[in-house]
């Protein structure tokens, strides 16, 4: 029952179908780093986080990390494009409060819509309610989960 399989053509094939992908999703990462520079050069983004980072500011959740809490649950491609320019900007670099807590939710949160649409598709449930709210709960959780662990370790 054992099949001789070529290690390094597997892998060859593997990492092209990687690099296939990684084309694919370049054009998304661009649209999404332009309509981020647009509505941050046009004030329509902080326009609207503005009211939200009253509210969360506060609470010790930076502002700079909204717009990752608020994408990441639909688009992975778009929350990358948010890490990336969250990153680049000179007042939040990486080693900051707000980029450690951006970078750490990218990695402790979901794309819920993603993933309730594919697996669920995959398995034909049709009814997503209670596991909409309870990942949405989640990537709550990861949000604020985030900016606790981040705080403790700073």
């Amino acid at each position: 029952n054992f099949q001789k399989v070529d290690v390094y053509s597997s892998f060859v094939t593997g990492a092209k179908q990687g690099f296939e992908v990684a084309i694919k999703i370049i054009p998304y990462l661009i649209a999404i780093l332009v309509a981020l520079g647009v509505l941050r050069t046009s004030g329509a983004f902080d326009a609207l986080l503005a009211p939200l980072s009253l509210i969360t500011s506060p609470l010790g959740f930076p502002a700079e990390a909204l717009p990752m809490a608020l994408l990441r649950p639909f688009s992975g491609s778009g929350s990358l494009g948010v890490l990336a320019d969250t990153l680049s900007q000179t007042a939040t670099g990486p080693d900051t409060f707000a980029g450690q807590v951006v970078s750490t939710m990218m990695g402790s949160t979901e794309t819920t819509f993603y993933v309730l649409a594919v697996y669920f598709g995959a398995i034909g449930v049709q009814k997503l309610r209670y596991a909409i709210v309870c990942a949405l709960f989640a990537d709550f959780i990861g949000a604020v989960m985030s900016v606790v662990a981040v705080s403790l370790i700073l």
